[in-house]
């Protein structure tokens, strides 16, 4: 059965798409590292994916929920350009996937839960990502997490877009704020694709269901977050889930993600 933290209220079905996808992308929506600030304490970051670089684009590291050591993984926008131009938009670079993939082994090593938090439009599309390898790269991902011997609990804050969302949300449970999106491309590439039009973005947005309460209708998500008090629902939530998940053993964590994504 899907769990929700909240009862919907309505509030999202009254709402348009373009005011949805709108919410979702806005500047000033609650980043990755807003939320590891006051979901968390303790919080360590690590740099690195121990082959090139550091990016940006991917904030991560050790911190305390509960008292519980956990390892917390987030894609970070910017809210100027400065920041956006740091953390490339929230697009991921090669390096940053496989940072990702670098502390969530460390988690496994170490038995701490992996909690993630997913706003990205997709990965970096650039020729020099190519050039790294970011088609592997998030390949891996999947493949490592779809084994991974802790808990998995995503989060989808913002965007979710491609394979560069799935890549940190391929999760025992996960979970998407009532005003974020999830899809396999932008409604704008939809209707582009579709009928060579990118500004039909709305009309591409409603067929392809990408708002919570559809996402969760289909069981691609096991809850909607409220916004309202969000920090409060999200500690909320991330306690229940991880009272339950941490009740399984490794062999059953990872044959329950693998099932819950070999049924689509």
């Amino acid at each position: 059965m899907s769990e929700t933290i909240d009862s919907m209220t309505g509030e999202v079905s009254q709402k348009n798409i373009a005011d949805i996808i709108n919410e979702a992308r806005a500047a000033d929506r609650i980043s990755a590292r807003d939320i590891i600030d006051q979901v968390f304490t303790d919080f360590f970051e690590l740099h690195g994916d121990h082959q090139l670089t550091d990016d940006e684009a991917i904030v991560g590291g050790i911190a305390r929920f509960n008292d519980q050591a956990v390892t917390v993984i987030g894609i970070q926008k910017g809210r100027n350009l400065e920041e956006n131009l740091a953390t490339n938009f929230g697009q991921p670079s090669p390096n940053g996937y496989r940072k990702a993939l670098r502390l969530m082994k460390q988690a496994e090593k170490f038995g701490r839960p992996v909690i993630t938090f997913v706003n990205t439009a997709g990965a970096y599309p650039g020729i020099e990502a190519e050039e790294r390898g970011q088609g592997e790269a998030i390949a891996r991902n999947l493949l490592e997490m779809s084994d991974l011997k802790v808990p998995l609990i995503a989060f989808i804050t913002g965007e979710g877009g491609s394979g560069g969302a799935l890549a940190l949300a391929l999760a025992n449970k996960v979970y998407i704020l009532e005003n974020a999106v999830y899809s396999v491309l932008s409604p704008e590439g939809f209707a582009t694709i579709l009928w060579k039009d990118g500004s039909r973005r709305d009309e591409a947005a409603e067929l392809m269901k990408i708002t919570a309460p559809h996402l969760l209708e289909m069981g691609i998500v096991d809850g909607i977050i409220s916004e309202e008090n969000l920090i409060d629902n999200l500690k909320r939530q991330l306690t229940e889930t991880l009272s339950k998940l941490t009740l399984l053993t490794e062999t059953e964590l990872a044959e329950q993600r693998y099932n819950r994504f070999r049924k689509y």
